[in-house]
């Protein structure tokens, strides 16, 4: 059994993450942490979420707290604190404010839980992951980010559609940024065990719109409804069920990599990776060589973010 711990629990996506997370059969406690100020609406959220254990019948013991000392012997930690996305904004406009947050939220976690898997969900993800592991002085293999496990969700979805299949018959997969530099992965993208490209109706796939689709989905939803709840919530929830689970999937997520793909690395970025309690090892891929270009572009992109917010944190300490 394990305890997982939420930051940024009173946001929309630490809340519904709970919610989520609570029905995985290997979470026995459930921390929430929010900051000071807020621990009339935790514990509000901590009795909403205890009515709802009960009318399911889940035994998860939940408390809230406003300091992250408390974390301390957490199997998993989730980062959602931060700053969130308007709608009018990209996800880098966003680093050096919500790379603040999380440098000084990590040193905290690598003093008080040095065995915990930190899972980094604050925008941009692939920057703050690596903020992340740099100020948390974890190993590579216990920090990672949402990356692109759920816009690899969302085209697996549009494919399902257009081909009239059932979801779970879709295999595909975006690495790179989370983001605009994205790369989908056709070449690894099978229907029913079957490549795309052998499908004929494949000529007709509107690829590009698809992938437009997946770029822009978060930005539209934001301004739709102010927030992603659900689909984030969801996903960070099949993260931590595959971690405790000790599944050994191979999800595509934000991860520190030297060399693994095509010789391209030393970032954290959205790769396929091998994810169990130890945590998540990336698996090295051979690509078509369009993709191997999008995804050194991709890198280039973020290694350089990361490197300008690198160097703000260090003169503003």
């Amino acid at each position: 059994m394990a305890k997982v711990t939420i930051l940024g629990a009173t946001g929309n996506v630490g809340t519904f993450a709970a919610h989520t997370i609570s029905e995985i059969p290997y979470v026995s406690d459930m921390l929430l942490v929010g900051r000071p100020g807020r621990e009339h609406y935790l514990a509000g959220c901590c009795r909403d979420l205890s009515d709802s254990f009960a009318a399911r019948g889940t035994d998860v013991r939940l408390s809230y707290s406003t300091d992250l000392l408390d974390a301390e012997g957490s199997d998993v930690i989730i980062c959602t604190a931060g700053v969130p996305r308007r709608a009018d904004q990209n996800r880098n406009d966003l680093a050096f404010e919500n790379a603040q947050i999380t440098a000084k939220t990590a040193e905290t976690i690598g003093q008080c839980a040095p065995d915990t898997l930190l899972f980094v969900v604050t925008n941009p993800v692939d920057v703050m992951t690596a903020v992340a592991l740099k100020y948390s002085g974890l190993k590579p293999r216990q920090v990672f980010g949402l990356g692109t496990h759920l816009d690899s969700m969302r085209l697996k979805s549009l494919i399902a559609r257009y081909f009239r299949v059932h979801v779970s018959e879709v295999h595909t997969r975006i690495i790179g940024e989370h983001g605009d530099s994205m790369v989908p992965l056709w070449s690894a993208t099978t229907i029913g065990g079957i490549r795309i490209s052998n499908l004929p109706t494949f000529s007709g796939l509107p690829a590009q719109e698809m992938i437009d689709t997946v770029k822009t989905s978060g930005e539209a939803i934001i301004r739709d409804k102010g927030a992603t709840v659900y689909g984030p919530g969801e996903a960070i929830a099949t993260l931590v069920r595959t971690i405790l689970g000790n599944e050994n999937r191979i999800l595509t997520v934000s991860r520190y990599i030297k060399r693994e793909i095509h010789g391209i690395g030393d970032v954290c970025i959205g790769v396929p990776a091998r994810i169990n309690r130890d945590g998540v090892f990336p698996i090295p891929l051979s690509l078509e060589e369009d993709e191997i270009a999008g995804f050194a572009e991709s890198v280039e992109k973020i290694r350089k973010i990361t490197a300008e917010v690198m160097e703000r944190l260090e003169e503003a300490r």
